[in-house]
């Protein structure tokens, strides 16, 4: 089965200029918890989590209308194509410990996400990704990360 058949299409999207305000309100009115940020041609530079947002909010004690979405967004994003398979994109979301991949089309514009959800509802209605699979991925996204040394003792 092709992430195609699984992904989410109707993406939103974001600019890096836009004000985090604008990330949250979509990811709050549409139920999502990621926007891929692009650029003016539509190309994806980035992407932007629920929890970028409030961390960028508390470290520079702001709130979300004052910050842009460039200051949270992550600007090395793993994507994924049409035509990947369902087990291409679980290890890609094992391996990197992200729960959500945009698909991006050969121009780099994002066309859907795909998320661990849609990979869990696949797993009910083929036998392509086994149950263990979608287990392993989500063990490995869970998994704990090393604590991080503040700039200040690095």
């Amino acid at each position: 089965m092709k992430i195609s058949q699984v992904m989410s299409r109707n993406v939103k999207t974001c600019h890096r200029h836009d004000r985090l305000e604008r990330a949250a309100q979509l990811m709050w009115d549409h139920d999502i918890g990621a926007v891929p940020v692009v650029d003016d041609a539509g190309e994806l530079i980035g992407m932007v989590t629920d929890r970028d947002a409030c961390m960028a909010a508390y470290t520079q004690a702001k709130p979300l209308g004052a910050l842009s979405v460039d200051v949270a967004m992550s600007k090395h994003v793993v994507t994924c194509h049409p035509d990947d398979t369902l087990a291409t994109v679980s290890r890609l979301m094992a391996k990197h410990k992200i729960h959500r991949v945009p698909v991006i089309d050969d121009a780099h514009r994002p066309v859907g996400i795909v998320s661990l959800a849609d990979l869990a509802g696949a797993m009910t209605r083929t036998r392509e990704i086994a149950p263990n699979e979608v287990a392993s991925t989500l063990a490995a996204i869970c998994e704990q990360r090393p604590p991080m040394v503040p700039a200040s003792q690095a």
